[in-house]
């Protein structure tokens, strides 16, 4: 995405805001992509790093309503503050949460199955030379150890998924916190 596009949707996202604050916020961002033009970077570098730009106003809408409730309070600001987080909030509820529950349903339901494989290995591996194993003794031993390992490398990617998942949802958290801290300071 180019400096033009993520300034324009921005700008789209920020309808509503006070021009001066609109303004601010504009020459801000502009000035991120000058900064990173100066160092080398790519405006399609930069783009990516802020994200994504109507996700951007959601937030910058919501901390401009708390700030502006903090300042004043009026009805009007009141008003903005809550139709703000309401705003931020409306994603994370209606779209986010139940594709995190579905997210988080498949990686409990994959590395239950990798426990599964793991523990049907063992049996393979235990048992199979005792039972007639088709292939003979060694062919039971390796099977149950191949099955054994796979199933340990799929829990382990599982595992790794888990971890990226999770630092992501308190990335996400904080990003709310950072909204969310002057109003809830005062």
């Amino acid at each position: 995405m180019t400096r033009i596009e993520f300034l324009d949707r921005l700008c789209k996202g920020l309808t509503g805001l006070p021009p001066a604050t609109l303004k601010e916020i504009m020459a801000d961002y502009e000035a991120h992509f000058k900064d990173a033009a100066a160092e080398g970077r790519s405006e399609s570098e930069v783009a990516a790093a802020l994200g994504d730009p109507e996700r951007l106003a959601r937030e910058l809408k919501a901390e401009a309503g708390v700030k502006s409730w903090d300042e004043a309070k009026t009805p009007s600001n009141a008003t903005a503050a809550i139709v703000g987080i309401l705003g931020l909030g409306a994603l994370d509820i209606l779209i986010l949460l139940p594709l995190l529950g579905g997210v988080v349903g498949t990686l409990i339901g994959i590395f239950a199955a990798a426990i599964g494989g793991f523990i049907a290995g063992g049996v393979v591996f235990a048992a199979g030379p005792f039972l007639g194993f088709p292939g003979g003794i060694f062919a039971a031993l390796l099977g149950g150890f191949g099955v054994m390992l796979l199933s340990a490398a799929v829990g382990a990617i599982t595992l790794a998924l888990t971890i990226w998942m999770v630092n992501g949802v308190v990335w996400f958290a904080r990003l709310h916190y950072r909204v969310l801290k002057p109003a809830l300071e005062s």
